[in-house]
C-alpha cells in the first residue's frame, strides 16, 4: 500500500509531511498500476436501462418540479401578501393604532410635563417675588437709616455750630474781642516735630 502511494502522481506533489497524513486504503491502487491479469480485455459496459422505468422516472421528476415551482409561487405570494397586509391592509390599520395610542400616551405625558414645569415656574417666580419684596424691604429699610442717620448728622452740625456761635465776632462784641486779643497776645511763630510737639518757639517782642 505504502509502494502505491509512493508511485501515486498526487503523492509526489505532495510534501513529506502530507504524504504522511494520507491514509492508506487496503484493496485500491492508483491510477498509474496497471490492469488486473484477470481483467484484462474485458470492455466495461453500462448497465441496462429499463424504458418503463426511465419514463415513470421523467415522470415522477417533471411532477417534483411541478410542485416545487408551485410551493415557491405560494411561498412568495405568501410573503407579497404579508408585506401587502403591512402596508394597506389589516396589519397597517394594526399600526395606525397603535401609533395613535402611542401619540395620545405621548400627549398625556407632554400634559403631565407641562403642568409639572408650570407648578415649578409658579413656585420660582413667587419666590422670586418673594426675594424681591424682601429686597425692596430692606432696602427702604436702609434708606431710612441713612436718611435717619443723615439727619442726626445734620442736627449734630447745627448745634455745634449754634455751640461755635456763640464764639463768633460781631458788632455787639467786637470791642470786647479787640481788648481781649491785646491782653492776651499769642505767638504762633514756633515749630514743631514729627510727634506735634512744639520743639522752637521765638520770644514775642
Amino acid at each position: 500500500a505504502n509502494q502505491s502511494i509512493l508511485h501515486c502522481p498526487a503523492a509526489r506533489l505532495l510534501s513529506p509531511r502530507s504524504a504522511v497524513l494520507l491514509e492508506a486504503v487496503r484493496g485500491r491502487k492508483s491510477r498509474g498500476d496497471p490492469v488486473a491479469k484477470s481483467k484484462e480485455g474485458r470492455i466495461k459496459e453500462p448497465p441496462p436501462v429499463d424504458p418503463v422505468e426511465m419514463v415513470v422516472l421523467r415522470e415522477r421528476f417533471s411532477e417534483y418540479q411541478l410542485i416545487m415551482r408551485a410551493l415557491r409561487l405560494e411561498f412568495k405570494e405568501e410573503v407579497l401578501r404579508k408585506k401587502y397586509q403591512e402596508e394597506t391592509g389589516s396589519m397597517a390599520e394594526e399600526r395606525a393604532k397603535q401609533e395613535a395610542e402611542e401619540h395620545r400616551a405621548l400627549m398625556a405625558w407632554n400634559d403631565q410635563e407641562n403642568q409639572r414645569l408650570l407648578k415649578l415656574r409658579m413656585l420660582r417666580l413667587q419666590k422670586e417675588k418673594e426675594e424681591a419684596e424682601r429686597k425692596w424691604v430692606e432696602a427702604d429699610i436702609q434708606r431710612e437709616q441713612e436718611q435717619q442717620e443723615l439727619i442726626t448728622q445734620r442736627e449734630r452740625e447745627i448745634l455745634q455750630l449754634q455751640e461755635d456761635a456763640k464764639n463768633f465776632i460781631t458788632l455787639e462784641n467786637l470791642d470786647q474781642r479787640i481788648e481781649e486779643a491785646l491782653d492776651n497776645p499769642k505767638n504762633y511763630n514756633f515749630a514743631i516735630n514729627k510727634q506735634g510737639r512744639v520743639v522752637k518757639q521765638t520770644v514775642q517782642q
